[in-house]
C-alpha cells in the first residue's frame, strides 16, 4: 500500500533541511585517539507540503561519509543522524601529528534525500587550552585548512567572515541520487599546522645572586586545534524566498538553477 504524503502546517516561505556539526581536536605531538565531535543544533522550518523524508545530506571526507541527517523514510518524526569525527584516520596508528606537514583532507557534500537542494557550509579554526577554553590571542591562519573550488563551483560570503569562520555557499543545484549530480565538488583537499608555531616562545630571565636563568616557554606547548564543519541545505522549491529565511542571505537563482550571491 502506498504511504500517504505528510502535510507540513506551512510556518515560513522556507525550509531548511539540515544543519549538523562535526569537530575534530588534536592535541599537537600527540596521537589522533583525542580526537571528538559533536552535534550542535539544527532548525525545523518547513513551507507547506513539502515532505519532511524527502530531506538528507551528508558530509564526506576523503570519499567517506563521516557525518549525515537523513529524515527517517518511516515518517515517523525521526531522524537517522549519525556525527561523526574528522581526520580520525588521517594518521597511522602510533603516528604523531609533524607540523608543516600537508595531511590529505578532501571534504565535500552529499545530497542523501530525494529532494534537490542547495547547500552552506561553515569552517571554523580555533585554539584551545588544556582546560579547553578558547585562546583568542592564537592565530587560527595557523591551522591551515585548504579550500578549493572557491570563486568557481564554491561562492564564499565574505560579509560572514571572521577570524576563526569562513561560510562558503555550493553555486549549483545539488540534486537527488538519480537526477544528476548528487555531490558537490571539493572544498577543501588537505590540512596543515604551520610549523612556525615552533618558533613562537616566550623567555622568562631570573636572576639568583650569580647566576642567571633563562626560562623559555613556547607559546603552543600543550594547546589544541579544532576545526568544526556545519553543512546545511534549503529546498529547490522558492530557494531565493528559503535562503533569505533560513540563512539571511540574500542570493538569485539564474535560469540554469545556479546561485549567485546578492552584494
Amino acid at each position: 500500500m502506498k504511504k500517504p504524503k505528510k502535510r507540513i502546517k506551512a510556518v515560513s516561505p522556507a525550509v531548511t533541511a539540515v544543519l549538523f556539526a562535526v569537530a575534530v581536536v588534536m592535541l599537537l605531538g600527540s596521537s589522533i585517539g583525542g580526537t571528538r565531535a559533536a552535534l550542535t543544533y539544527y532548525s525545523e522550518t518547513y513551507t507547506s507540503r513539502i515532505q519532511m523524508y524527502d530531506i538528507g545530506v551528508s558530509l564526506l571526507e576523503n570519499d567517506r561519509e563521516v557525518s549525515w541527517r537523513d529524515y527517517s523514510s518511516a515518517g515517523d518524526g525521526t531522524w537517522n543522524e549519525h556525527t561523526g569525527t574528522l581526520l580520525e584516520n588521517m594518521l597511522p596508528e602510533g603516528e604523531t601529528l609533524t607540523l608543516g606537514k600537508h595531511y590529505q583532507e578532501q571534504l565535500k557534500v552529499k545530497n542523501t534525500g530525494t529532494i534537490n537542494q542547495y547547500v552552506r557550509v561553515s569552517i571554523y579554526k580555533y585554539w584551545l587550552d588544556a582546560e579547553g577554553n578558547k585562546l583568542r590571542d592564537l592565530s587560527p591562519d595557523l591551522i591551515n585548512l585548504n579550500l578549493v573550488n572557491v570563486g568557481t563551483d564554491w561562492m564564499e560570503d565574505e560579509g560572514a567572515r571572521t577570524r576563526e569562520r569562513t561560510v562558503l555557499y555550493y553555486s549549483k543545484l545539488l540534486y537527488a541520487e538519480g537526477e544528476g549530480a548528487s555531490e558537490t565538488s571539493l572544498f577543501a583537499d588537505s590540512l596543515t599546522i604551520d610549523d612556525s608555531i615552533a618558533k613562537k616562545v616566550s623567555q622568562e630571565t631570573k636572576k639568583d645572586g650569580n647566576y642567571t636563568t633563562i626560562i623559555t616557554t613556547y607559546d603552543y606547548d600543550g594547546v589544541s586545534f579544532r576545526i568544526e564543519v556545519e553543512v546545511d541545505a534549503v529546498q529547490e522549491h522558492n530557494a531565493q524566498d528559503a535562503v533569505w529565511s533560513a540563512w539571511g542571505k540574500r542570493v538569485t537563482v539564474n535560469e540554469d538553477g545556479s546561485l549567485s550571491l546578492a552584494e
